[in-house]
């Protein structure tokens, strides 16, 4: 006989499946609608500027082709049905499927992403901790002043400043690229390059996040150090590390682990402007350049890719919550 617990979670975590339906049918209506709405032609990317202008007959034959001829609903609903089937579209300045494009994009976004994630992370909880135990010390000062800063300062002059210092200045790491161009490095060597390329824009991404983390963590452990039971822990005389440890630190994750289903869409979507700064050759730099060329169905593909991970994000989250507090009760 199934567990009623068991029960209730399958048929919450349907009940948002089904949601999600009408949620990413919405999304996807909207973000076409503002994509056709955006003014130029599409086939604008396909002329030579140096060679003659094409005739009116042929770009009116080019336009039957990519079905641009048709009203929006028949578009909508033509790309709506290729989209089901995995077939994103062809990119008109690649010349290459979607799909081609944003699989040779992934890993290197997922390597950016996940990279930033871990170092944020790793970093947030016990300087999070830190601030909340010494609250109004001075070392709490500072951590909160370098908190908003990192908060306020923008990713691109952040992005500007630590190429400006560490690769310009003190020539310890590379400034572009995923890896160097004028060397064909293999096994350890390979990935040292890459890691090399990896730490200005994984830094420079990962800064908002533990920046706002530490501020969130902070927050929740004091929250959870007002409360009774931790003054009982502390009553029956058990250690301080171990109240943090055992009673406190779980109760206060499950902030973090909002934030955390929150970030999985970034790792698939990438942060557009640090990797165009550092011209890591992920989705957000492939995003980038396709608004640039007005390459439509390139950001079509991008966009709901998004909205897929932001969907699996919070499914993610759900779970993670009862992991931590298994109290929590889904009806």
């Amino acid at each position: 006989m199934p567990c009623p617990y068991t029960t209730l979670m399958t048929n919450f975590l349907l009940r948002r499946l089904l949601q999600t339906i009408p949620l990413l049918i919405g999304i996807s209506i909207l973000s076409f609608l503002i994509v056709k709405a955006t003014p130029g032609d599409q086939t604008m990317v396909y002329i030579d500027p140096n060679k003659p202008p094409p005739s009116v007959e042929d770009m009116a034959r080019l336009r039957a082709q990519l079905g641009l001829d048709q009203p929006l609903p028949i578009q909508y609903v033509r790309w709506l049905g290729s989209a089901l089937q995995g077939d994103l579209g062809f990119s008109l300045s690649g010349r290459r499927a979607v799909l081609t494009e944003i699989m040779d994009r992934l890993p290197a976004t997922f390597l950016l992403g996940f990279t930033s994630l871990v170092i944020a992370l790793i970093l947030a909880l016990p300087i999070g901790i830190f601030s909340a135990v010494k609250r109004y010390s001075f070392m709490d000062y500072v951590i909160t002043v370098i908190s908003f800063i990192g908060l306020s300062v923008p990713g691109f002059f952040l992005a500007l400043l630590l190429m400006q210092i560490f690769a310009v200045q003190l020539r310890l790491l590379p400034t572009t690229g995923m890896r160097d161009a004028r060397e064909d490095y293999e096994g350890l060597a390979a990935i040292v390059d890459v890691a090399r390329h990896l730490a200005l824009p994984a830094i420079a991404l990962g800064t908002a996040s533990l920046a706002r983390w530490v501020r969130y963590e902070r927050s929740s452990i004091l929250d959870v150090l007002s409360q009774d039971y931790i003054r009982t822990a502390r009553a029956k005389g058990l250690r301080e590390d171990r109240v943090l440890r055992i009673h406190a630190l779980r109760n206060a994750l499950l902030p973090m682990v909002t934030l955390i289903g929150l970030s999985i869409p970034g790792l698939v979507s990438g942060s557009f402007i640090i990797e165009f700064v550092f011209g890591w050759p992920g989705m957000g730099l492939l995003a980038v350049n396709a608004a640039l060329r007005r390459d439509f169905p390139v950001i079509m593909g991008v966009t709901m890719l998004s909205a897929v991970f932001i969907v699996i994000g919070n499914f993610v989250a759900d779970i993670l919550y009862h992991w931590v507090d298994p109290r929590i009760r889904y009806e």
